[in-house]
């Protein structure tokens, strides 16, 4: 019996947005991915202003794309080639959802992985069952502030380098980096330093926690590799209050 366009939008919810004329439809089956699309505007403004800056044709990698709201944005809006990597099953699944439903699939390439400074099987533990969650860790059982994480499961999850993919020719060198993994972002750094060194990477877009060592550390690296950060930038992007306070998107450009 076929359904009704009520009953299937009922059965398979969504919401679609438009961008300069373009238009986009994202998978909603819960309420936290409907808030992910609802709030794509003022969550982080700066990332968009960011994926503005791409010229067609070129390479955005998106290391913890979720359910790919970035990913789809950047392929839409800016006809860039995206090799996303969200080891999460749920996330995963309904990102392939969101590249179908937008026919981008000549454009986008998602896989079921984790990036980190070392290739393997390891375990995800999941802070967050509902789908499009976050702040789970690849590995080591430890929070965004590196504190003990006690996960509601754990799922199995394979992670590479990211110099190790562009060597084997898995996936090109970008020309442009994500890097949002919840805590985790210096080891992914770690596995991408010789990446990070050519020059065809113009720029990286990094979560950071400015309250960990670790993270100011990565930040001063990147500079020391060429790849500059603006402070005014940070500083509209800081979190200024609540449990994230202190986190803060860097966008750093060569």
């Amino acid at each position: 019996m076929s359904l009704t366009l009520e009953e299937y939008e009922r059965l398979n919810p969504h919401c679609a947005i438009e961008h300069e004329g373009v238009g986009m439809v994202f998978a909603t089956p819960g309420q936290l991915t409907r808030w992910r699309v609802e709030s794509i505007y003022t969550k982080e403004p700066w990332t968009l202003e960011w994926i503005a800056t791409f010229q067609a044709g070129e390479v955005l990698l998106d290391c913890g794309a979720n359910v790919g709201m970035y990913t789809i944005w950047a392929a839409a809006t800016r006809k860039v080639r995206v090799y996303a990597f969200e080891p999460e099953s749920q996330n995963y699944a309904l990102l392939n959802r969101n590249i179908q439903n937008n026919k981008l699939q000549d454009l986008v390439k998602a896989y079921c992985m984790g990036l980190s400074d070392k290739a393997g099987l390891f375990d995800l533990h999941m802070a967050d069952m509902r789908v499009g969650g976050s702040c789970h860790s690849v590995d080591e059982a430890l929070d965004f502030e590196h504190k003990p994480l006690k996960a509601l499961f754990v799922q199995g999850c394979v992670a590479a380098t990211l110099d190790e993919l562009v060597a084997d020719g898995a996936v090109p060198v970008p020309n442009h980096i994500k890097i949002d993994v919840d805590g985790f972002e210096p080891k992914v750094i770690a596995g991408a330093r010789a990446t990070l060194a050519n020059p065809a990477v113009r720029s990286v877009l990094i979560e950071t926690n400015q309250n960990l060592e670790d993270h100011r550390a990565m930040v001063l690296e990147l500079n020391a590799m060429g790849l500059m950060h603006d402070r005014a930038q940070v500083q509209r992007a800081e979190r200024k209050e609540g449990t994230f306070k202190g986190v803060a998107e860097h966008v750093f450009r060569r």
